[in-house]
């Protein structure tokens, strides 16, 4: 079991809390308020609320923190070095249609690096976690990349572009090189699950273009401390400024970056 940090502490009773009420509101999908926010992308009452929940414990706990969230956007804290990077509700498309996978999402950043993160996946009451140096974690058990050799024993994990992104080309060229060698790519509309079953070895990597800062945060240090290897897709780039990430065990990483690097 993993001796947790007063931040993880925090982070975990922060993500448990907004995860309770999505829960609550997820049992009333059909009732919930939703707004649109542009194609394909919408803000629900549940979303709004979770995130009032996770600013509520986080900057509550650590008030001189930063702040940057998916609703509310950024804001500088007292402490320039260190700041909450949250997602409320990743996977909104799955929670609003009844698809019981999406997550609550909190990273913490220090001096520019991702130092600790947590994933909640409320549905299925799983948490994944992980602080720099200390290990990661999916409830209380020690989390590890997997194993697997050959690409074609692999089953990776992406996203698919939606309502008439400009980048579906690209991605379908990405899928036409990856798919004739490998067992399989899933899309499950949620980037910081597919981050966090890497680390837990159900997906041996993820790769992923046009990302948000807390789509990915939280995923970065969980899947470094599950032994797994990540780069921003452009070799010369940053992961969160460049919103494109790839993600594979030791074994598989080359290969597989020389396949979505093209």
């Amino acid at each position: 079991m993993a001796v947790m940090s007063a931040n993880m502490n925090t982070m975990q009773k922060a993500a448990r809390a907004a995860g309770r009420s999505l829960a609550k509101d997820f049992r009333e999908v059909e009732q919930l308020q939703v707004s649109s926010k542009g194609p394909g992308d919408f803000v629900s009452r549940a979303d709004l609320a979770a995130e009032a929940i996770l600013r509520e414990e986080l900057r509550g706990a650590r008030p001189t923190y930063g702040w940057l969230a998916e609703e509310s956007g950024e804001e500088e804290g007292e402490d320039p070095t260190r700041r909450w990077i949250v997602d409320p509700l990743d996977g909104t498309t799955n929670y609003l249609h009844g698809l019981p996978h999406w997550a609550v999402s909190i990273a913490l950043e220090h001096k520019g690096k991702i130092v600790a993160g947590v994933i909640y996946d409320a549905a299925k009451d799983e948490m994944f976690y992980a602080e720099k140096g200390a290990g990661a974690f999916m409830n209380e058990t020690r989390m590890r990349v997997s194993g697997r050799h050959t690409m074609l024993e692999c089953v990776f994990a992406t996203g698919l572009p939606f309502a008439g992104r400009s980048d579906l080309p690209e991605t379908l060229q990405d899928l036409a090189r990856i798919l004739p060698g490998v067992a399989g790519v899933r899309r499950f509309g949620a980037a910081s699950l597919d981050m966090a079953y890497v680390a837990a070895g159900r997906y041996d990597g993820f790769w992923e273009r046009r990302l948000q800062p807390w789509d990915m945060a939280a995923g970065i240090v969980i899947v470094q401390e599950a032994g797994g290897f990540i780069e921003p897709i452009n070799p010369g780039g940053n992961i969160l400024n460049d919103g494109e990430v790839v993600c594979a065990n030791d074994p598989i990483f080359p290969r597989f970056c020389k396949l979505v690097r093209n």
